[in-house]
C-alpha cells in the first residue's frame, strides 16, 4: 500500500494526472501498476485502477484477475469499482476514503445519486431506444456454442 500511496503522490506533484495509484498483486509478487492519467491522455477512463487492471490482464492473459489482489491508493470511484467486479480479484485494498478524494476536488457523489434516479430524472438523459431489436444480440451469444463465459 506504500508504494501506491508514494506512485498517487508522485503523479500529484508531476501534474501527470490526479492523485492516485493503484497495483495488482498476485502470489505476493507485483504484476501491474497504475496511476491516474485522466488529464495527460486525454481519456477519462484512464483511472489509475483500470490502467493496472487493464496490465494486469495483459500480463495474465486473461479478462479476470483471478488471484489477485489490487492496493489502491483511494476507495475506488463508481466506474472502477465496476471494473473490479467484473476483473473478480479475491480482494482490493485502498487507503483514502471517498469522502477523503471529495474533499480533495474528486466528488463522485452526483454519480453514486445518479445510479439511484429513474431514467427520466437524471442529469444526463437516458433515453432507450429499440431493445426488441437489440434483444437479438443477446440470443445470438446464448445460441453460440463454445462462447466464453464471463
Amino acid at each position: 500500500m506504500a508504494r501506491a500511496i508514494e506512485m498517487a503522490a508522485e503523479n500529484a506533484r508531476t501534474g501527470c494526472g490526479g492523485p492516485f495509484a493503484a497495483l495488482v498483486v498476485k502470489d505476493g509478487a507485483v504484476i501491474a501498476t497504475g496511476v491516474n492519467r485522466v488529464t495527460s491522455s486525454n481519456d477519462p477512463t484512464a483511472h489509475a485502477e483500470i490502467v493496472a487492471i487493464r496490465e494486469a490482464c495483459r500480463v495474465l492473459g486473461h479478462f479476470q484477475l483471478t488471484g489477485c489482489e489490487i492496493y489502491a491508493s483511494c476507495e475506488p470511484c463508481p466506474m472502477c469499482l465496476g471494473a473490479i467486479y467484473w476483473a473478480r480479484p479475491a480482494r482490493v485494498f485502498f487507503a483514502g476514503t471517498r469522502a477523503d478524494a471529495a474533499a480533495a476536488g474528486f466528488d463522485d457523489s452526483l454519480i453514486y445519486d445518479e445510479f439511484q434516479a429513474p431514467l427520466a430524472g437524471r442529469r444526463i438523459p437516458m433515453v432507450p431506444l429499440m431493445r426488441q431489436e437489440a434483444r437479438r444480440a443477446f440470443r445470438e451469444w446464448q445460441a453460440r456454442t463454445g462462447r466464453m463465459p464471463y
